[in-house]
């Protein structure tokens, strides 16, 4: 591309080891502490008012982005030996223009150093956006979309795991064209806009660039000169679908599964998307869900919480259990059963805890009615509320 001629230009005279401040046979690891310590001090969200430090911090994040991955930081050292040993005579040309003071086509030069068939593109293609002719011609396989949808689980199924279909409608490739976005029959040809690159290179401001999906080929690298008549040119349609999704033991409400593979379809023969399935779980009239804990409340009488009982009360699956409650056992009051509750994920069992709630009779007959008039007679002289009023004074 021809913007692709400046960024190198202006990158031959950029020292990215002196923005980072390490020296030039730096480690990996020092390369990246220093570059993590100046973005730590220049990051904009930490200075917001303080434009030097913004400049400096986009200065910095592109010498990290070349020296910090290996290839292209070898790429980096080998063109700016080529640069300091005057190999491109105080400049270069294009494909046919005559460089600097030199006079000769830096090319020819690329040529020799990378290989027959090579060049400044491809030697230099990674570092700078521009890729190598061999890659210019092959689409690259770009994963499918990712999917989201939800279902409900019966209680018990969310708790024990469960097995469920869903019908799934997600974007895919155009059935007419495969993707591609031409009509069938047509020929390919490399995008002039990326030359195949399937990214454009755009500037954000100063010397700070990054990768934008090409907008003429959409990425795919390769246009026609003829859309197809089905999608007009998008590669894309509509694929509906059913499939079976394992729901682990254990889900919570609310929780995202994310299943592997289960998304939509690649349009260049690369891996499917992930399908991200919400839960939601149904509510149960006996039990509910704490942690990896099940939750109960046990209606109680007033006799019982104040002689005390043993209560017979329901699991989840399982026998019942005795709850054992001493006299004089408060409303409110939680009791553990221990291993009766949820599925945890390594295997084990949580708690089941049980909540009295004292019941307060809402009619009374002439029997009972007596037996708590003599109960009141009986404790008359003990009143409850005598530390409210020593306490509110």
């Amino acid at each position: 591309m021809a913007d692709n001629d400046g960024f190198r230009n202006d990158w031959a005279t950029k020292d990215f080891y002196a923005v980072l401040g390490v020296k030039k046979d730096a480690t990996a690891d020092e390369i990246k502490k220093a570059y993590r310590k100046l973005a730590r001090a220049n990051h904009p969200d930490s200075n917001p008012d303080d434009a030097a430090k913004h400049e400096l911090f986009k200065k910095v994040a592109e010498a990290y982005d070349v020296v910090g991955d290996g290839e292209k930081r070898k790429k980096y050292d080998e063109f700016r030996t080529l640069s300091a040993t005057g190999g491109f005579g105080g400049g270069y040309s294009g494909s046919s223009g005559q460089g600097g003071q030199g006079g000769f086509d830096i090319n020819d030069l690329l040529r020799q150093q990378a290989g027959a068939g090579g060049g400044f593109g491809d030697m230099f293609g990674d570092l700078f956006g521009g890729g190598g002719r061999q890659r210019q011609q092959q689409a690259r396989p770009r994963k499918g979309s990712d999917i989201e949808t939800s279902t409900t689980l019966d209680f018990v199924d969310a708790l024990e795991g469960t097995t469920i279909s869903l019908r799934l409608t997600s974007d895919a490739a155009c059935p007419t064209c495969q993707g591609t976005g031409g009509r069938p029959g047509t020929r390919p040809h490399v995008c002039p806009e990326c030359e195949g690159a399937g990214y454009v290179v755009a500037g954000v401001g100063g010397a700070f660039s990054m990768n934008e999906t090409c907008p003429t080929c959409h990425g795919r690298q390769l246009v026609y000169d003829e859309a197809c008549p089905t999608c007009h040119g998008s590669g894309r349609g509509t694929s509906a679908r059913t499939i079976q999704a394992r729901i682990p033991a254990g889900v919570k409400d609310g929780q995202k599964i994310r299943l592997r593979g289960k998304g939509a379809p690649s349009e260049s023969g690369g891996p499917a998307g992930d399908l991200f399935v919400k839960v939601r779980v149904a509510a149960h009239p006996v039990f509910a869900r704490k942690g990896d804990n099940l939750t109960i409340e046990v209606p109680v009488s007033f006799d019982e919480a104040a002689l005390g009982a043993d209560l017979k009360i329901p699991t989840l699956g399982g026998a019942p259990v005795t709850l054992k409650i001493p006299p004089g056992t408060p409303n409110g009051r939680t009791f553990r059963v221990r291993g009766k509750g949820a599925r945890k994920a390594d295997g084990t069992t949580g708690d089941l805890l049980a909540t009295i709630d004292v019941r307060v009779p809402a009619t009374l007959d002439s029997t009972a009615r007596e037996a708590l008039e003599a109960y009141r007679a009986a404790t008359a002289s003990v009143t409850l509320r005598d530390r409210l009023f020593q306490e509110a004074t």
